[in-house]
């Protein structure tokens, strides 16, 4: 996964991806972000565009 793919990746196929890579290799998404060389506000974005929202407390994207 990289900027350009997140911008290319099906929101919903997005979505799964980044909830499993935090549930299994990241205790952040700004964690994730720097270690992956992600733009953070893109990927936000990006997953907010379907209604996706990040919850820091539980470390996970939801559907709002």
């Amino acid at each position: 996964m990289d900027n350009e793919s997140i911008i290319n990746m099906d929101p919903n196929m997005l979505f799964s991806l980044v909830n499993m890579k935090l549930r299994d290799f990241y205790s952040s998404l700004d964690d994730m972000c720097e270690d992956l060389d992600l733009n953070k506000q893109n990927l936000e974005n990006k997953l907010a565009s379907e209604g996706y929202i990040y919850l820091k407390e539980e470390n996970k994207f939801i559907l709002k």
